[in-house]
């Protein structure tokens, strides 16, 4: 078995210093309409995610510069896109073993280029983060892989934080 290197998640974005844009491309969504994006900022996942192998290009899209949640919109198909966080914000000891067959499959030469996400799901008045599945992208050729860990500390569902839940709207009276 070869020897496995933890990858933290960290607050690293997917730009590269110093790159110049390429051309942009139309990404039709069902949720933020037909947008333009760069084609260099299309994220390859070979594998696919799970259960959506099928789909292996996708964008990130970021609602601003503070946020913390993201939208990994696929290019190929307008209605699938997922709400992904970087685990470290909620879950600071959090790291992704990482061997070096998939180093290589990545094309990443060092651990510092991988950016961690997880796919966050609301569970009642909870968001959970797949910990048990986190997307790890090499943040120079915008590849990645969503692994599957072994690990029993970590759950599919791990408890992000509470969210309010929404006001009762009131009665109508006749």
């Amino acid at each position: 078995m070869q020897d496995a290197a933890d990858v933290a998640s960290g607050d690293r974005a997917l730009d590269t210093p110093g790159v110049q844009r390429s051309m942009p491309m139309e990404v039709r969504t069902t949720r933020f309409g037909t947008l333009q994006i760069a084609e260099d900022r299309i994220i390859h996942i070979p594998k696919g995610l799970l259960g959506f192998n099928q789909h292996t290009r996708y964008c990130l899209l970021e609602p601003g510069d503070d946020a913390c949640f993201f939208w990994l919109q696929c290019v190929d198909e307008p209605s699938l896109a997922f709400v992904i966080t970087d685990p470290s914000l909620f879950v600071p000891d959090y790291s992704v073993p990482i061997r070096a067959e998939q180093m290589n499959e990545l094309g990443l030469g060092r651990l510092e280029d991988a950016q961690v996400f997880v796919i966050v799901n609301k569970v009642e008045q909870t968001l959970t983060g797949n910990l048990q599945g986190p997307l790890v992208i090499n943040t120079l050729n915008k590849v990645g892989e969503q692994m599957v860990l072994a690990e029993k500390r970590w759950t599919t569902r791990h408890p992000l934080m509470k969210v309010a839940s929404q006001a009762m709207q009131p009665a109508m009276s006749a």
